[in-house]
């Protein structure tokens, strides 16, 4: 997700797509290890990851114009 799509949301949007987010990193890292470093789509770790970073800079963004 771009950053300016994430800057858009509302503040319960953004709370519950981070924690689908994390949830899904956690359930990725369970299985990589799992399936001892077999993932189909790796990238998708480092894509959780950074989007993640997005929203919580959004968040953090958004409390200091306020």
């Amino acid at each position: 997700m771009k950053y300016k799509e994430i800057v858009e949301l509302t503040a319960e949007e953004k709370a519950a797509k981070e924690k689908e987010w994390a949830q899904a990193l956690f359930n990725l890292r369970l299985t990589r290890a799992r399936e001892h470093g077999r993932l189909e789509n790796p990238m998708k770790l480092r894509q959780l990851r950074r989007d993640i970073a997005r929203l919580r800079t959004a968040e953090t963004a958004g409390k200091k114009n306020a």
